[in-house]
């Protein structure tokens, strides 16, 4: 690995834990140079802005995920062990990483005003994605066919966010069988309403 893509990644870690811990509005690119132990100046050698650090660092995890939904949509299993497959991706993905999943919810996907609207269309093919399992679950006729699917897809990724979202604010225990539980539970519930 190059010494630039090293600094860039170091910038990249550093801009997590600093929008984690201070919030992307209250935080500046000195406070993310600092954390990185990088000159001020090198963070604007790599990103024009702390919004396109931002902007990297959804579009880099969300990528991820929408090849991981697209992944667990090829494979043969069922559409319910698709759907855990996808919970179970989210779930480690905060398990591994609660910090960056952190500044995606709440500075992302959440910010309905700027990030969000932003990045809409790359936010819709995740939902996309699940949406065609459902469908695929409601044409072999195991789920419902009068459920809207695109509408099922994002109360899936709602409710995953909504426990994500109580282990970051601590209102839940974020431990191993904490996250164990809610795969489950998760399909369970989404499923319970969508199984014909």
């Amino acid at each position: 690995m190059s010494t630039a893509v090293d600094k860039r990644r170091v910038i990249l870690d550093a801009a997590v834990r600093v929008f984690a811990r201070q919030g992307f509005h209250t935080c500046r690119v000195a406070d993310i140079a600092d954390e990185a132990g990088v000159a001020y100046g090198l963070v604007y050698h790599y990103f024009a802005s702390k919004e396109a650090i931002l902007d990297t660092l959804f579009l880099e995890r969300w990528d991820v995920m929408v090849a991981a939904i697209a992944e667990a949509d090829a494979s043969s299993r069922p559409p319910r062990e698709k759907l855990h497959a996808i919970a179970s991706f989210i779930v480690d993905s905060y398990r591994h990483d609660p910090d960056l999943m952190k500044v995606i919810i709440v500075e992302v996907t959440r910010a309905a005003n700027t990030f969000g609207r932003t990045h809409l269309d790359k936010i819709m093919q995740a939902f996309d994605g699940i949406a065609a399992i459902v469908e695929h679950g409601q044409r072999d006729g195991i789920f419902r066919s009068e459920v809207d699917a695109r509408f099922a897809a994002q109360a899936f990724y709602g409710l995953i966010e909504q426990v994500l979202t109580q282990w970051i604010f601590g209102n839940v225990p974020a431990d191993a069988a904490g996250f164990e539980h809610a795969k489950s539970e998760l399909v369970d519930i989404i499923c319970g309403g969508l199984d014909a």
